[in-house]
């Protein structure tokens, strides 16, 4: 059992208005440099430094090394899952008009990434046909595919015996901080989002964290999941 003093180091780690906007600009699920943190958090690179050692050193971010250069990441599917969850708590005790994703006109409410899979008022509608639709069904804490969900995610491209087979929970809702609903997380939302990247339906945005649908992706997921974004 997680002991008070444990929650209380852990949630120290993202106190630190810096280090928590560190936190969320590495959400998107890209690898950012320590320069690059320093510049979104608004700090000096020494300070930023002593903020993701703290970081690392306390599980939240890893460190991935390439040539003579490190970039940090988020710790893992599961803890990307807990800062959207405190994200979603963020929303409901702050003011939203105060949270800094407001200033981008709504953009990150509408489509954004959350670590690797879609999130946003387009991924919870995503989440809601497949419920709708009887693709994917409730199975405890997680979802399983029906037989025609099992069709369906062939007809995108989707492989679900490599999803199945990655080494973390295959679907589960993960609660959307802006929507305050679920959308789909898990090995089988970041297929699909994947699918999505490949199909060009979807591409990253000019900031971190924003992804945008193309025409071709609204269009087709219109005519095959009968999504409007």
């Amino acid at each position: 059992m997680t002991t008070p003093t444990d929650l209380a180091t852990t949630a120290r780690l993202i106190g630190d208005p810096a280090r928590a906007a560190m936190v969320l600009a590495l959400m998107g699920g890209t690898a950012l440099s320590a320069g690059e943190l320093a510049r979104i958090a608004g700090i000096t690179a020494a300070t930023a430094s002593g903020h993701l050692k703290q970081l690392v050193a306390g599980g939240l971010l890893a460190v991935v090394p390439q040539g003579k250069h490190r970039y940090f990441r988020v710790n893992g599917p599961d803890v990307a899952a807990t800062i959207e969850g405190l994200g979603a708590l963020a929303a409901v005790t702050a003011p939203v008009r105060g949270h800094p994703a407001w200033r981008n006109g709504g953009e990150l409410r509408h489509a954004r990434s959350c670590y690797d899979h879609l999130a946003g008022e387009c991924a919870v509608a995503l989440h809601d046909a497949l419920i709708g639709r009887a693709l994917i069904r409730e199975d405890g804490n997680g979802y399983v595919v029906t037989a025609e969900g099992e069709a369906t995610f062939g007809k995108l491209g989707i492989d679900l015996a490599a999803a199945r087979n990655r080494s973390r929970i295959f679907a589960r809702p993960c609660l959307d901080w802006s929507e305050r609903r679920p959308h789909l997380g898990g090995a089988l939302g970041a297929a699909l989002m994947d699918a999505c990247l490949t199909h060009g339906w979807v591409r990253r945005g000019d900031k971190p964290r924003l992804v945008c649908f193309t025409p071709k992706g609204k269009q087709a997921l219109h005519e095959r999941l009968g999504v409007r974004i």
